[in-house]
C-alpha cells in the first residue's frame, strides 16, 4: 500500500551506515596491525644487546647461575675484539 513513505530515511540512513561500516574495517586495520613501541611517543624501538637479554633474564630468575656464567663465557667468545 504505503511502500515508499519511508524512502527518504532510507536514502539519508544508508550513507551513514557505509561510513560508519568502513570506519570501523579501517580503525579494526590500523588497531590489529599496529605494533606499539617500547616507549610511548617514540615511535623506534630499540634493541636490546645479547648482554642485557642475558642480564635481564638472570635478574629475573629464568635462568640460573650456572646457564648465566656459560652464557657470559660464549658471549666473551663470539663478541669482537678491539
Amino acid at each position: 500500500m504505503y511502500w515508499n513513505d519511508g524512502g527518504w530515511a532510507w536514502m539519508m540512513f544508508m550513507p551513514l551506515l557505509w561510513i560508519a561500516l568502513i570506519g570501523a574495517a579501517v580503525w579494526a586495520t590500523v588497531r590489529l596491525t599496529h605494533r606499539p613501541s617500547e616507549r610511548p611517543g617514540d615511535g623506534t624501538r630499540q634493541s636490546e644487546t645479547p648482554r642485557e637479554i642475558l642480564d635481564r633474564r638472570y635478574a629475573s630468575g629464568e635462568i640460573g647461575t650456572e646457564a648465566y656464567t656459560e652464557a657470559l663465557g660464549h658471549l666473551a667468545e663470539r663478541s669482537p675484539k678491539p
